[in-house]
């Protein structure tokens, strides 16, 4: 009878063990679940604030997030809505060039996010939009030389336009000076 209690003993201590593991366990998933919904929470702000042209407080929201959940999702969610805000047109501190490094990122570190589809399409379009804007610069700056040897050659039209106008006068005087002679 005494093995039976010593049997009955350690099932209770692996049962009080066990508990307290699963209640150790529910703790540490409710805390995750509360900061997820924390984070929910901080991107639907962002996004509301966005909607009202609030970019900073937008941002703020996002990175807080992004503090969070630096290579897990909700993450991806805040790189792709931070990557937006920098290339958005109302934006005063727009920065095409770290919205495209931001949704590079996105693709990077969240190869399996729902809206790595949608950061590719917007990594193309800033990529295209940089090498239009660098095609317009080296367009300009061949605007520019042509203007430059336009007005050069406007000048040495001018020049020779004068000794066209002193030939002429050297002409007619000659002309006079024949007359003068032949009388």
């Amino acid at each position: 009878m005494g093995r039976k209690r010593t049997r009955t003993r350690e099932y209770l201590y692996l049962s009080i063990a066990g508990l307290i593991f699963v209640s150790f366990a529910g703790c540490a998933t409710s805390r995750g679940m509360e900061a997820k919904r924390e984070a929910r929470e901080c991107l639907i702000t962002a996004q509301k604030l966005l909607d009202r042209g609030d970019y900073e407080g937008s941002l703020k929201e996002n990175r807080k997030v992004l503090s969070l959940y630096e290579s897990v999702p909700p993450g991806d969610e805040a790189l792709f809505n931070t990557g937006l805000i920098y290339a958005h047109y109302g934006y005063s501190q727009k920065d095409h060039k770290k919205s495209l490094d931001l949704f590079k990122r996105l693709v990077e570190i969240f190869p399996q996010s729902p809206l790595v589809e949608q950061a590719k399409i917007w990594i193309g379009m800033l990529q295209e939009n940089e090498r239009l804007n660098k095609e317009i610069k080296e367009l300009d700056k061949t605007i520019k030389k042509s203007k430059q040897e336009n007005e050069r050659l406007n000048r040495e039209i001018e020049g020779l336009n004068k000794t066209i106008k002193k030939s002429k006068q050297v002409d007619i005087e000659l002309d006079e000076k024949k007359k003068e002679f032949s009388k």
